[in-house]
């Protein structure tokens, strides 16, 4: 609550027409001179004001397993990582769930069904980790007619993050991954 450091995700909303968290939107970055039009986000079920209903995103996020898979042996101490292997994915890291990214792309508000920006993301941050064993599974469900291939590329989606993700990018890689046929 009103901590102004855009670290929570979950005042996203639109300001004048652009995705924005509002704890990171100054009235000095806004035109005064016209009214300031405050939206809830688009795509989502609006459930009141300006709260909408998150569940379709977290499913989509859920479907891509976000968290470490390892078929190996548990581990007696952490799982170390070159600082090569983990600049891999670090921009993908930064992702905060806020929803900017996924109801700012036009597919996602016509289409119900497409993973959206968000979650293929964040399986980027898991497909490339060294340290992952499930990278080939997130690829297959990726590679779903809903999947990456839904993408129209409009850069809407890097435009809206609030944390300067390179969305766009990341789901660029993760087809170029689908094509090579592994990572």
């Amino acid at each position: 609550r009103s901590c102004a450091h855009g670290i929570c995700g979950s005042d996203a909303m639109r300001i004048n027409g652009r995705n924005r968290l509002a704890c990171k939107t100054l009235l000095k970055d806004l035109d005064l001179s016209k009214p300031i039009l405050v939206e809830p986000i688009k795509g989502l079920p609006v459930e009141k004001d300006l709260i909408v209903d998150m569940d379709p995103f977290f499913q989509s996020y859920r479907e891509i397993m976000p968290f470490l898979i390892n078929k190996g042996p548990e581990p007696t101490k952490e799982r170390l990582q070159s600082a090569e292997d983990r600049e891999r994915f670090d921009d993908t890291t930064k992702c905060i769930l806020c929803a900017a990214c996924t109801s700012s792309c036009p597919v996602f508000w016509t289409d119900g069904q497409y993973f959206g920006p968000a979650a293929i993301v964040n399986a980027h941050r898991f497909i490339f980790d060294s340290r992952d064993d499930a990278g080939d599974l997130r690829l297959e469900i990726l590679n779903d007619k809903e999947g990456v291939w839904r993408c129209r590329t409009t850069f809407n989606c890097t435009e809206a993050c609030p944390r300067g993700i390179q969305v766009t990018k990341a789901i660029a890689e993760v087809k170029q991954a689908v094509l090579a046929g592994s990572f």
